[in-house]
């Protein structure tokens, strides 16, 4: 068996396997489309639950704004606490912030956060990459990646993303500075894009400059969907808070812009200073914070919308887009005042979706799940299916389909895409020759519909 199936193992062999979880006491159940959800509590207790990220390991990965990063085993609700970071400063709304995982974890455990801290009596915020050992259960080696950025105990951000180009996107607030969010050379009310090793890329949109997008007041959620697109929440002041397509070098108007576009000088800021307007906006505000895409048979209604969790609102919203995915369809509230805050989403890849509450006592990670959905592992919620073969596969694997023109993407357990293909014809190559050996899942659609299976590479 390969390296990287050997780590996955023995990560899994730490806690039980997905399948031997009890279900836990229904809390509430509510209807998406004529599937019936159940939320239940995984794990209670916690402090201000800031981020959950699926680990590659198939344990959730956690921050607690008070500076705590856990792992949290998926079949028991156990919480294995890695690190109390020793210099954050959770002050008001600041703490430890974002966290992400490095794509390639099984060699390289790097572990990416953000969190506040206080230097020479000031508020600042800092990116840091940590070490995970599986064997001492704890992260080390804090290496700082970028720091000193302005910070106030309000509009600090930060959610990170890491794209397949192995670059790593990291969302700040303007830290009530407000004209730092158009000015380029600040750090503050931006989305930043750093290599891995904290240095600027070569492709950025200004030479030298970290900037990727500008004019931001306090981005909270970013995603990223398999075809590539970028979206962002963002809280507005006491009206507009935003939904964003994230478009390269693309200004996104703060503080001169609320909003839309729709007043005199707004409407000549954004002609002259590259503006992209927000998909849906909500006055009054609700407080927008993760943002997740959902694309699993387990929950079809919910199937190529974006989630989002709200903290004011104290709800969750399903969020359709078009085709084009530049426009937002429809707002669609669920769990309404059952939970209180809500910050953190995750959604992993068999179809559970993971809400982070920010209560400040008791928090606890909620579940929802489609307890009826048995996956095959041959076919989706519809009778649409194809043979895949050999499998598991080497270099090469065969996909035969019902119907020609179908689109294969296949993805790692992450939700990465890793590779895609138009199939011509009703049978497609694919060619594995530059994947990493390991468990990944193929999704086929067509007009007939989609499918997806589990795809093991050796």
């Amino acid at each position: 068996m390969k390296f990287l199936r050997n780590a996955i193992l023995a990560f899994w062999a730490i806690g039980l396997p997905l399948s031997a979880r009890a279900q836990a006491p229904a809390l509430t159940t509510f209807l998406v489309g004529t599937t019936t959800v159940t939320a239940s509590a995984l794990t209670t207790g916690r402090s201000h639950i800031w981020e959950l990220v699926w680990g590659p390991d198939n344990f959730l990965w956690m921050t607690e704004r008070g500076g705590r990063i856990s792992r949290v085993d998926p079949a028991t609700g156990q919480v294995q606490l890695l690190l109390t970071v020793p210099d954050v400063t959770p002050t008001g709304e600041s703490g430890l912030l974002g966290m992400v995982l490095h794509p390639d974890f099984a060699t390289m455990p790097y572990v990416y956060a953000v969190y506040n801290y206080t230097a020479a009596g000031d508020l600042k915020e800092k990116l840091v990459r940590f070490t995970y050992s599986a064997a001492a259960n704890s992260l080390t080696a804090p290496q700082v990646l970028l720091g000193n950025i302005e910070a106030t105990t309000t509009h600090s951000g930060s959610r990170l993303l890491i794209l397949p180009d192995r670059t790593l996107l990291m969302t700040t607030g303007d830290a009530q500075l407000q004209p730092e969010a158009q000015n380029r050379a600040s750090l503050n009310g931006k989305i930043l894009r750093l290599n891995l090793d904290g240095t600027v890329p070569a492709d950025n949109p200004t030479p030298g400059s970290l900037v990727f997008t500008l004019g931001h007041r306090n981005p909270q959620g970013l995603v990223r969907l398999p075809d590539g697109r970028l979206y962002s929440s963002e809280h507005g002041p006491s009206s507009d808070d935003e939904i964003n397509k994230i478009e390269v070098g693309r200004n996104y108007g703060w503080p001169n812009v609320h909003g839309n576009c729709n007043s005199a000088s707004e409407l000549t800021f954004c002609a002259a200073n590259n503006v992209r307007e927000p998909l849906t906006i909500w006055t009054p505000t609700i407080a927008p914070a993760g943002l997740a895409y959902y694309d699993h048979p387990a929950i079809p209604g919910w199937r190529g919308n974006l989630l989002l969790a709200t903290l004011k609102h104290q709800r969750l919203v399903q969020l359709p887009l078009n085709p084009a995915g530049d426009a937002i369809t429809a707002r669609i509230e669920f769990l309404t005042n059952e939970f209180g805050r809500l910050r953190a989403i995750c959604v992993a890849p068999n179809g559970k979706v993971y809400l982070g509450t920010s209560n400040g006592f008791n928090d606890r990670i909620i579940i929802l799940e489609n307890r009826a959905y048995v996956a095959t592992g041959t076919r989706a919620a519809s009778d649409f299916s194809f043979d895949l073969f050999p499998n598991p596969s080497r270099r090469q694997a065969t996909v035969q389909l019902p119907k020609a023109n179908a689109l294969l993407t296949l993805r790692d357990l992450v939700g990465r895409t890793v590779l895609t293909l138009r199939a011509a014809g009703t049978t497609a190559t694919l060619d594995l020759s530059n994947l990493r050996p390991g468990t990944y899942l193929l999704q086929a659609q067509t007009a007939a519909g989609s499918a997806t299976r589990q795809m093991v590479v050796e």
